[in-house]
């Protein structure tokens, strides 16, 4: 006797045999994110010095340097309003790269200022503490966006590699 095959209008054939939901996004998500970290996908070199493997590749393609706008690291975590802008030079720079260019593109972090220090009062915590605790959370929600930047460039108004050039 043949096996039957389920009625076509039941509900078990309804569900795919490859179910996309959250959990499967996001496993894909950070396949990809460790793929182009592992490989430096966004990486830009430069023409000498520690960051300069690849240079010749890209030596003689017009280049372009993008800086997003420093978001402020004094609340716990980035807003839905953060990406906004974020997206739209992430877009930018990968029409650029498309394009032949070589692009440095990179974000920083702006420590400084009457914001970070009311956010570490509202948490009793010291502001040094609070900056770097927000700015690692930063980094990873930044990471999980997917944006093309170079995070080997980036730079945090505390460090005084930055501010011995702005501070003088």
């Amino acid at each position: 006797m043949a096996e039957s095959a389920a009625p076509t209008d039941s509900p078990a054939s309804d569900i795919p045999a490859h179910r996309y939901d959250a959990a499967l996004a996001q496993e894909i998500e950070a396949r990809w994110q460790d793929r182009w970290e592992a490989e430096g996908t966004f990486e830009a070199p430069n023409p000498v010095g520690d960051l300069s493997d690849g240079f010749a590749a890209v030596a003689d393609l017009p280049k372009a340097f993008v800086l997003d706008m420093f978001p402020y690291p004094s609340g716990a975590g980035l807003h839905v309003g953060h990406p906004l802008g974020f997206i739209g030079t992430d877009v930018y720079t990968r029409y650029l790269r498309m394009t032949g260019h070589n692009v440095l593109y990179t974000m920083g972090f702006d420590s400084f200022g009457l914001p970070a220090e009311q956010y570490a009062l509202k948490t009793n915590t010291h502001p040094a503490v609070t900056t770097e605790t927000n700015i690692a959370t930063y980094r990873r929600q930044l990471r999980r966006l997917g944006l093309g930047h170079d995070r080997r460039r980036s730079i945090e108004t505390t460090d005084p590699r930055y501010y011995r050039w702005t501070q003088w």
